[in-house]
C-alpha cells in the first residue's frame, strides 16, 4: 500500500451537517465530517489522550469532543482546544497537543484524504485527482464495491486487458466467441502509462451505440500510481469519462471506487439509472471473480505473468518499485517504460 497519495474516502453526500462518518484507509481508522462552513476534515479515529475513538464523541460544527474525558479538538488542524480536567494554573500547553489530522478535500462528488508517508514533513502535496471532463454540462455518477484482496491484486485485475470475454461475457458487453487479436501503443506518462488513442474494441456492444453521432470514436486509457485507471471516449463534441480507483482499506481488503461523467445521450429518459444498473452488474462481475480468486490467493501461489497481455501488471510492480527507490534515495524516479511500445494480445 502506497502512502503519499490522495485516496477517495467517502462520497460527498455521505457527510452532511454535524454528523460524522467513519472509514478506513491503508489500515488507518478515520473519522470524517464537515465544519459549519462545509469544509471536509479527517482525523485519525483515536483520541491522543487514551485512544478512545473520536467518532464515539460529539461534533458541534466547530470542535470534536471525546466522550471519555471531554478533550476538544479543532478538526481541520487537530489542535486541542480544551482539557476539562486541568486545574487553574496548570502548566500544560493545551494548544501544543494535537489529534492526528489528515488533509481532506472534495472533488468530483467524493471526499478525498491524503495519507502521508511516515514522518513526512510539510512538503507540497500533489493536487487532488480530478476526473477529466470536457464541458460544463454533463451527468456524473458514483459506484463502489468492496473486494476481498490486497490493492496489488485489485490493480492488476483493473488493468488486465484479457479477462473481458470471460468475466464480462454478456449480451450488453461482449460475447466469449468474439475474441480477436488487438494491438495497442502504450506510452510512458508521469508515474504511469497510457494506451494511445485508438478506435474502441469492435466486440464491445456499448461503444457501438456511439455510431448514432456519426463521428469517429477515439478511446484513451491511462493508469497512474497509486491505483487509478482513467478512460476517456471522444466522439466529436460528445464524450464519456470514467475513473476507477482501487482504494486500499487494510491488508487483504480493498474497494473499487468508480466515477463516470458524460454528455452523451443526455436527452434519453432515465439514462443515469440505466447506466448505473449496467455498471453495477459490471462491477459485480469483477467482485465475484475476485471473491473466487481469493480462495487460491490464501496460499500465496506463484504468479506466471506472460507477455504481452500481462505486461501492464509487470509495469505496475516496476512502477511501484521505482517510486519507492526514488523516495529512498531522494533521486529521480526511473521509469520502467523508456519509450512507446506496441503490445499485442487477444481478447
Amino acid at each position: 500500500m502506497l502512502r503519499g497519495f490522495w485516496y477517495p474516502a467517502l462520497p460527498s453526500a455521505a457527510i452532511r451537517g454535524r454528523a460524522v462518518r467513519t472509514t478506513t484507509l491503508l489500515g488507518l481508522p478515520l473519522v470524517l465530517g464537515r465544519t459549519t462552513e462545509g469544509q471536509p476534515w479527517a482525523l485519525e479515529d483515536a483520541c491522543p489522550h487514551r485512544g478512545m475513538p473520536l467518532s464515539a464523541g460529539t461534533f458541534d460544527g466547530r470542535e470534536v469532543e471525546c466522550c471519555y474525558h471531554g478533550w476538544r479538538f479543532e478538526p481541520v488542524s487537530g489542535q486541542c482546544r480544551t482539557i476539562p480536567s486541568l486545574a487553574a494554573g496548570a502548566r500544560l500547553r493545551v494548544d501544543r497537543l494535537f489529534a492526528r489530522a489528515l488533509p481532506a478535500a472534495e472533488a468530483d462528488g467524493s471526499v478525498w484524504v491524503h495519507v502521508p508517508e511516515p514522518e513526512a514533513g510539510d512538503e507540497a502535496r500533489p493536487p487532488v485527482p480530478r476526473l477529466p471532463v470536457f464541458g460544463r454540462r454533463y451527468r456524473i455518477t458514483h459506484l463502489s464495491v468492496d473486494i476481498p484482496c490486497g490493492v496489488d491484486h485489485g490493480v492488476i485485475g483493473l488493468i488486465d486487458p484479457a479477462h473481458g470475454p470471460f468475466v464480462h461475457a454478456s449480451w450488453f458487453w461482449r460475447r466469449r466467441d468474439s475474441i480477436h487479436e488487438k494491438a495497442r501503443v502504450i506510452e510512458p506518462i508521469e508515474e504511469g502509462f497510457r494506451i494511445q488513442g485508438h478506435a474502441p474494441s469492435a466486440n464491445s456492444a456499448p461503444y457501438k451505440l456511439l455510431k448514432v453521432y456519426r463521428q469517429p470514436v477515439v478511446t484513451t486509457i491511462e493508469f497512474t500510481l497509486p491505483s487509478t485507471r482513467i478512460e476517456t471516449i471522444r466522439c466529436g463534441a460528445y464524450w464519456f469519462s470514467s475513473r476507477a480507483v482501487v482504494t486500499p482499506v487494510r491488508t487483504g481488503e480493498s474497494r473499487i471506487d468508480f466515477c463516470a461523467a458524460w454528455n452523451v445521450f443526455r436527452s434519453v429518459p432515465f439514462f443515469v439509472s440505466i447506466f448505473r444498473a449496467f455498471a453495477k452488474v459490471f462491477l459485480g462481475q469483477d467482485r465475484d471473480v475476485i471473491v473466487r480468486q481469493a480462495v487460491g490467493l490464501r496460499h500465496a501461489p506463484h504468479m506466471t505473468l506472460i507477455d504481452d497481455a500481462d505486461r501492464p501488471a509487470k509495469w505496475y510492480f516496476e512502477l511501484k518499485a521505482a517510486l519507492l527507490e526514488a523516495r529512498r534515495t531522494g533521486g529521480p524516479m526511473k521509469h520502467p517504460i523508456p519509450e512507446p511500445v506496441t503490445l499485442r494480445w487477444r481478447s
